[in-house]
């Protein structure tokens, strides 16, 4: 079960940090997270684990804190400053790429011991990072126009523009996460995997993807709270 424990562990750390940036820092603090995951994700998403009888990246909570971030930012500082989220982990990204690439073209010293490890992780994170920067922006894009979307919706429906937060938030993380998970699975292992163990990851990063959508749902409350008790002082 240490693998079960350590992803649990994982989601109640990052979705706590993403709360605890938001109520220090507000949203510059969600950009940075936010920034911060993206590039941590694309690392992580290379190791393969075994964890509640599913083999899986171990990306996935990372990036599920993005779409909490993205959610948060459309509930309380609207639509603009999500979709600025979603352009601020792009460009981190793609800052990463170019320079994670570039450590691979000076000679090592004769002394030195981590290059051969260098080499080995970041060798193939192009196809990683390149994948994720064009996952990410049509997932999330598509997650803050489906959050606005089921929004009006609700409000339509019961004039009230508080009610049903559980359901845009859900509504629109668990479609978008289906698409990011399998236009994912496609673009940075198709032909690196068998098609059963694509599929075991397609699966298995989708689980996950429901579970913490399921999480984050409080987390957003709280978020809202804080940001409802901030704007009182």
């Amino acid at each position: 079960m240490t693998n079960e424990l350590l992803l649990l562990g994982s989601v109640v750390f990052i979705f706590s940090m993403a709360i605890i940036s938001y109520r220090f820092f507000g949203k510059s603090g969600l950009y940075c997270v936010s920034a911060i995951a993206t590039i941590l994700a694309n690392i992580e998403a290379l190791l393969l684990i075994n964890a509640f009888g599913m083999e899986q990246t171990l990306g996935n909570v990372l990036f599920a804190v993005t779409f909490l971030i993205t959610d948060i930012l459309s509930e309380c500082e609207g639509k603009k400053a999500a979709n600025r989220a979603v352009w601020i982990g792009m460009f981190t990204s793609l800052f990463f790429l170019l320079l994670s690439q570039s450590w691979l073209l000076y000679i090592p010293a004769e002394s030195d011991w981590a290059m051969g490890a260098i080499r080995e992780i970041f060798s193939s994170t192009p196809r990683m990072l390149i994948s994720s920067f064009i996952v990410y922006a049509i997932s999330q894009m598509f997650d803050v126009w489906l959050y606005h979307k089921w929004w009006a919706f609700t409000e339509k429906k019961t004039g009230d523009r508080r009610r049903f937060l559980w359901l845009r938030n859900n509504g629109s993380t668990l479609i978008s996460q289906l698409l990011n998970t399998l236009l994912f699975t496609l673009f940075a292992f198709y032909g690196t995997y068998d098609m059963g163990t694509l599929l075991s990851i397609f699966v298995s990063s989708y689980v996950i993807y429901i579970f913490t959508s399921l999480l984050d749902t409080p987390a957003l409350y709280l978020a809202r709270r804080v940001h409802e008790r901030h704007s009182e002082k």
